[in-house]
């Protein structure tokens, strides 16, 4: 895992910024979530390959909608960019 300043930790409660160690992060970029860190490590081979559908209060389908974020092509294990929203 790359070190990370303090973010904001998607899905997290509570202290939403204690990264848990032995864990894996990717920073996500763009979008309504950008800045935020995913928490990868539960996610199957092939959701870390396509990527994922997070629920996020700002959408263009209102609250509750989901905002698609897939690995980067220059560096797949560290960030992860926005495709845009689905519902």
């Amino acid at each position: 895992m790359t070190e990370h300043p303090q973010r904001r930790i998607y899905g997290a409660e509570g202290d939403s910024y204690a990264i848990r160690p032995g864990h894996e992060y990717v920073q996500l970029f763009g979008g309504p979530l950008d800045g935020q860190l995913l928490n990868i490590t539960g996610l199957t081979l092939e959701q870390r390959i396509t990527g994922v559908h997070l629920i996020t209060p700002r959408s263009v389908y209102g609250p509750g909608g989901r905002a698609s974020y897939a690995p980067a092509s220059d560096h797949p294990d560290v960030h992860w960019v926005w495709e845009g929203d689905v519902p």
